[in-house]
């Protein structure tokens, strides 16, 4: 039998399509009259019925619960310090999905007391806050605020890559893995944190509320690799203080400027730590000011500098920073928070390619001994630029991905060494993840996966793996 395709149909498909795409420049707005006919028409189109394949071609987003998670997401505007909005879309989305949902305040004296920030935490309705497994991402972004746009392939905006595509593909990994029954509802929790991209004071705000996890699994775009580590940091200010006088009497005067560019040079010549595993430390002076006018002689300058540290202690760098700026006359340096050391985190589960990264996470914010892994779709070279952008195939992959580390955490709690004059046979004993203790151990012992729900496996014994997928269209050329 052959299917003829209905002119009728053809059309009322394709027209969500044309609708929706409409998008015009960023900075353009349409005349009031005008842009509520289009929204109007908008509304309209959308109660078209149509075949779900269809709809799943001409509109690959909207009909994918992870790509229309990840779109509302970055199109709220979240920058550092007016994140509620994002967090409000965050609760009510989780309590639809029959999460326990808590709105957390943070304050911080950076900005005004009404202003209103939350991290938030969520778990299973029928779980715990304090599940042994943590999955974690930040919601804020750096400014300037870039909307939403939808690509074939890729897509584009503010927080897309660097962390609302490691928001989005947690979440969904977490409803996959208890709709496939792969963990229980106690397993697992999700935190969604604010203030990553300054301070770090929503994770650190986490350490007030007495909250301790097994392993914790940070969500930064690591280009689907699991992270072996990334540097510390420290940032001070250098500070350089002269005489003004008039610059056809130079001798009247001391020069800030002067001190200050010496002390500089000092300290871009200098020899910092390196290491293997994280690479060599790196220093920018990334301010400059001094002088105010070119025929006065400057009486104060100062630098912003940030070291990038790959290994020793923060403690170490600094005395080596202030050791070579000891002899420098009228030179003053004064060391800012955050400052913290390399960071060197878990890479122990199979099947993963590993990268070292240079940028900051909250993973040295929360404090505790848990386990750490750093894992992300996306890649930090567009973070924070204006074509911040991932592609859509990253963000199934990175669900995949969250899956497979959840998976391997339980698999390796569920491995007990038992202590030889308390067992009976010198094999260590395997049991099912949950009633068993957690153990550290040295060495990586390697366990076949246990399905949690033996009637969920597909027909060669192996449990299916959800993945979904979209119609494959022509690659975008941006």
């Amino acid at each position: 039998m052959r299917l003829h395709s209905s002119p009728r149909l053809l059309a009322l498909s394709v027209a969500p399509l044309v609708v929706n795409s409409l998008q015009l420049p960023f900075g353009i707005t349409l005349p009031a009259a005008l842009d509520s006919r289009l929204s109007s028409l908008r509304t309209a189109v959308t109660q078209i019925q149509v075949p779900s394949f269809i709809n799943k071609i001409i509109d690959p987003t909207g009909s994918s619960p992870l790509l229309s998670l990840h779109r509302d997401l970055v199109g709220i505007p979240s920058v550092t310090g007016d994140e509620e909005a994002v967090a409000r879309f965050l609760e009510a989305y989780l309590l639809a999905k029959n999460f326990r949902v808590e709105l957390i305040p943070v304050a911080s004296p950076e900005y005004p007391a009404g202003q209103k920030r939350y991290n938030v935490l969520a778990y299973p309705a029928g779980g715990s806050r304090k599940a042994p497994i943590l999955l974690t991402s930040h919601i804020d972004t750096v400014p300037p605020f870039i909307p939403f746009k939808d690509g074939l392939r890729t897509v584009y905006g503010r927080g897309s890559c660097d962390a609302k595509a490691s928001v989005a593909a947690q979440i969904i990994a977490v409803e996959e893995l208890l709709a496939a029954n792969a963990v229980t509802e106690d397993t697992v929790a999700l935190l969604f944190v604010v203030g990553e991209e300054t301070t770090g004071d929503g994770m650190r705000h986490m350490n007030t509320l007495d909250m301790q996890w097994e392993a914790v699994v940070f969500g930064e775009p690591t280009e689907l690799k699991l992270a072996v580590g990334h540097k510390g940091l420290a940032m001070l200010t250098v500070e350089a203080r002269g005489r003004a006088s008039h610059s056809g009497y130079p001798n009247l005067g001391v020069n800030a400027n002067s001190h200050l560019i010496n002390a500089l040079y000092k300290l871009d010549h200098l020899t910092l730590p390196s290491s293997k595993l994280l690479g060599n430390s790196t220093l920018n002076v990334g301010m400059m000011t001094g002088g105010v006018a070119a025929n006065v002689i400057p009486a104060f300058a100062s630098a912003e500098v940030a070291i990038r540290i790959a290994a020793k202690s923060f403690q170490e760098v600094k005395d080596i920073v202030e050791g070579a700026l000891k002899d420098v006359e009228g030179v003053e340096a004064t060391w800012k928070q955050p400052f913290y050391d390399p960071v060197f985190c878990d890479h122990d589960i199979e099947g993963f390619d590993t990268i070292a990264t240079s940028y900051g996470t909250d993973i040295p914010n929360l404090a505790g001994k848990h386990k750490k892994y750093l894992y992300g779709p996306g890649s930090i070279l567009v973070a924070h630029g204006d074509n911040e952008k991932i592609d859509k195939s990253d963000l199934y992959e990175a669900v995949k991905g969250y899956k497979r580390i959840v998976k391997g955490i339980l698999n390796a709690k569920a491995v007990a060494i038992v202590p030889p004059e308390s067992a009976s046979a010198s094999a260590p004993v395997v049991t099912e993840a949950e009633t068993v203790e957690a153990v550290t151990v040295s060495a990586k012992v390697e366990v076949p996966e246990v399905p949690a729900n033996r009637g969920a496996e597909g027909k060669n014994g192996k449990e299916e793996e959800k993945v979904e997928y979209v119609t494959i269209l022509p690659v975008d050329t941006a």
